[in-house]
């Protein structure tokens, strides 16, 4: 079949005259592809799924009931472009409560169809060609496949056990400096499971006003905090002068399809992004903002969902450590960052040793041969990223999936270089 007239004209960003034709998979096309087999070939076998990054719970009762009372009003029909006053009043409100932050709601704060959409609009607020995003990796790639969209570069600053995952702000070449106007954070960080001292981020304030960089910080797990109380990077003298935090209602709030959350802190930057939003979208749908406000308001909400992860990934450390792993509590977020076995003393077929190129390698295996799926991270050391989102009724169902995981593991033994 010869190619449609258009195919030398797809853009370069997407991959130009060679858009569709690549054969590179994606990492997590070859975890579902390594899913179905798994289910195929063993259906006398439950598959234990911790690589899910999604909550499994519905939306609070509270949220569900005020978007019930919300959709059938006219007075919601229509466009909210950049969020109803009500919205911003109560995120600002949730922003003093949880984190000390006092924000104007009307200027240095506006909603965002899920933090998704705002880290790949913000790009376009800053970033011309040539300009340089410096981003942390492992990490959310979003905000970097748009600097990459106009031109721009992606500097990566790898999260690393020697550097306890916090970026070497000062290590960063000066060229790359000079060129950079963008510095994206994430803490509570995903996947790492690392959570943000302060004095971190008063280096990440210093850093961005010596060197006139932007910081965009990506708070989607802020309240998942176990190590310390949840924090902000506006909580810090200077954060708002330098930066915006972006938050979200779908990890503390169960509200993952609903794709609502915001944008705050300086307020320059706030108006840019709005303008930047203004020709992307035409707002989220009112009842979804109202029924979000109906979270904002209950504080028990985002407490017994920090509970009830830190319960999982406690249960789910010390099953690995069991096990063999060698692992440790998260500070933060809902995952498990675990070193990549090298090896299993006893998981070839008929017993014997099995090694490993990488985590990816690990985690086929274990996902076609034990039934286990887990996400690996390979960016910065081979790492396996176990999730707390499996689906469990109540306690005693997690224990359950605990004593089964550690009934395929233990035998298998994993060493590690």
């Amino acid at each position: 079949m010869s190619d449609p007239y258009f195919q030398e004209m797809f853009s370069e960003r997407i991959g130009g005259a060679n858009f569709g034709k690549g054969t590179a998979i994606y990492k997590f096309e070859k975890i579902k592809r390594a899913k179905r087999k798994a289910l195929a070939d063993h259906p006398e076998r439950k598959l234990l799924d911790f690589g899910i990054g999604e909550n499994d719970e519905m939306a609070p009762e509270v949220v569900r009931r005020r978007m019930a009372e919300e959709i059938n009003r006219p007075e919601n029909r229509g466009y909210a472009d950049n969020g109803i006053p009500a919205f911003r009043e109560a995120a600002a409100g949730f922003m003093q409560r949880e984190y000390g932050v006092t924000l104007d709601p009307v200027t240095e704060l506006i909603h965002c169809i899920g933090t998704k959409n705002a880290l790949a609009m913000l790009p376009a607020c800053f970033i011309n060609p040539g300009d340089v995003t410096l981003m942390t990796v492992p990490g959310y790639p979003v905000a970097g496949t748009h600097t990459a969209y106009y031109g721009g570069v992606v500097y990566k600053l790898p999260l690393t056990v020697e550097n306890d995952f916090l970026p070497d702000l000062e290590g960063i070449p000066a060229d790359v400096r000079a060129k950079a106007k963008l510095l994206v954070l994430c803490y509570p960080n995903s996947p790492t499971g690392r959570t943000a001292p302060p004095e971190f981020y008063e280096r990440a304030i210093a850093f961005a006003r010596k060197h006139e960089i932007v910081v965009i910080q990506d708070a989607a797990h802020g309240v998942l905090s176990y190590d310390r109380p949840p924090n902000s990077f506006l909580a810090i003298p200077g954060g708002k002068e330098v930066g915006v935090e972006v938050h979200s209602m779908s990890k503390a709030f169960d509200m993952i399809g609903w794709r609502i959350g915001w944008v705050c802190g300086n307020e320059r930057i706030v108006g840019a992004y709005g303008n930047v939003k203004d020709n992307f979208d035409s707002g989220q749908f009112i009842a979804i903002q109202k029924a979000a406000m109906a979270g904002l308001a209950d504080p028990s909400i985002p407490k017994h969902t920090r509970t009830k992860y830190e319960r999982r990934l406690k249960k789910l450390v010390a099953m690995l450590q069991g096990c063999g792993f060698r692992c440790k509590m998260p500070g933060g977020t809902y995952f498990l960052y675990a070193p990549s076995p090298k090896a299993f003393a006893n998981g070839a077929v008929g017993g014997g040793r099995i090694d490993f190129e990488n985590a990816e390698a690990a985690s086929q295996y274990l996902i076609t041969e034990q039934s286990i799926c887990t996400v690996p991270w390979d960016d910065a050391g081979a790492f396996l990223r176990f999730s707390a989102t499996y689906e469990a009724a109540d306690e005693a169902a997690e224990d359950a999936l605990m004593a089964e995981t550690e009934a395929r593991l233990k035998t298998i033994r994993p060493e590690f270089g």
